[in-house]
């Protein structure tokens, strides 16, 4: 959503409620930097402030197709903006194209306020890293059991532990795919983290 800042430049804004309960989650682009609102509070981060930002893929049961972006300020605040909106106790809608455009307009303005800001993508290292471990572990113990249910033929096993196999890692190889940790620009944003 556009519309100006009482100077004549454009604002770019976004939204979303972060749950059922409490106000929606306001974010403003203008001349000055970042509106924010959110919780009874509020604030303006000049775009040189924000120190960092992460990109993620953060998928919860409700919401296969959901992303974020945490931006931190240099005097220790941290935002969250999330791609979906909790609209009823069941439904949490996907706001994919006003995220990608707002995201896309910070990373702008930024880039043109002189920002020199550290921009990552995906899970941090460590995390990614017992993420991986993790996996690995029940990769071994899956082998484990399919070796199993090979030697005594038993068919039933064997189909569930290739079903499951095959289930798991797709949905969660795109997770493990998508946030792998690394660095971007900001001309260069990483694609598999936007809508």
């Amino acid at each position: 959503m556009q519309d100006t800042d009482g100077q004549g430049g454009p604002v770019v804004s976004y939204a979303y409620k972060a749950s059922l309960i409490g106000s929606a989650h306001r974010f403003e682009l203008t001349e000055g930097g970042l509106s924010w609102h959110i919780a009874g509070r509020a604030g303006l981060w000049r775009y040189d402030e924000i120190s960092a930002i992460r990109l993620s893929f953060r998928p919860v049961s409700m919401q296969q197709h959901r992303f974020r972006a945490d931006l931190s300020h240099v005097k220790g605040g941290r935002i969250a903006i999330l791609s979906t909106s909790w609209q009823t106790a069941a439904l949490m809608a996907p706001q994919d194209h006003g995220f990608r455009d707002f995201v896309v307009a910070l990373h702008a303005r930024m880039a043109k306020a002189g920002s020199r800001a550290e921009l990552t993508a995906g899970l941090g290292r460590k995390t990614y890293a017992a993420v991986l471990a993790f996996l690995a572990a029940l990769a071994v113990a899956m082998a484990g059991l399919l070796i199993r249910a090979l030697i005594t033929g038993e068919l039933a096993g064997i189909l569930f532990i290739l079903g499951f196999a095959a289930l798991f890692a797709w949905q969660v190889g795109g997770f493990v795919r998508r946030n792998q940790p690394r660095s971007y620009s900001f001309d260069r944003l990483p694609a598999g983290l936007l809508p």
